[in-house]
């Protein structure tokens, strides 16, 4: 049963995140303007409000799982480069307290 939720992708590249970003902000306004107008018309607050709620609600279905729009540009990590020396290996706090100065 865990498998099926570890194969789930989880993440979200930086351009993906950006574009994340703009369609929620677009959604908010877009739907703040809609619902401002129409309150205004018909002279209801709570419309306004519900139209508002109900664009953030389409906004968090939209933005907030990963979907594969938001995965299109992976970053390119360099590969591991193995140690080699014993030497390497120390931290580097470790070769600077063996050094003495004069």
């Amino acid at each position: 049963m865990l498998s099926v939720f570890k194969s789930i992708p989880t993440h979200m590249d930086y351009k993906g995140q950006k574009l994340a970003e703009q369609i929620f902000q677009g959604i908010i306004l877009i739907s703040a303007v809609i619902g401002f107008v129409y309150g205004l018309i018909i002279e209801q607050f709570g419309w306004t409000v519900y139209i508002v709620l109900a664009g953030f609600a389409v906004s968090c279905v939209l933005t907030l799982p990963p979907w594969p729009m938001y995965r299109q540009n992976p970053l390119a990590w360099q590969p591991l480069v193995p140690e080699t020396s014993v030497e390497s290996s120390q931290k580097p706090q470790e070769s600077l307290k063996k050094k003495k100065h004069k």
